[in-house]
């Protein structure tokens, strides 16, 4: 389920991606969730916009004798 973030004065896409996402290379997914901000560069204060979910890659476990 997408989670959300209320925008803070100053926000903006690539650092919104950056801290909810976990890289800036997700900001065209964030931008595609909320295509009635697309225009928006620098964000106001209070905009609620959808958070998409990431995929979480594999967490590789290693064996306790190749650590």
């Amino acid at each position: 389920m997408p989670d959300s973030y209320t925008t803070r004065q100053g926000d903006m896409w690539d650092a919104i991606a950056l801290t909810r996402m976990g890289s800036e290379m997700h900001m065209a997914r964030l931008i595609a969730a909320n295509p009635e901000h697309r225009e928006t560069v620098v964000f106001s204060a209070g905009i609620e916009l959808v958070i998409p979910d990431t995929e979480k890659k594999a967490e590789t476990v290693l064996p306790p004798w190749k650590l």
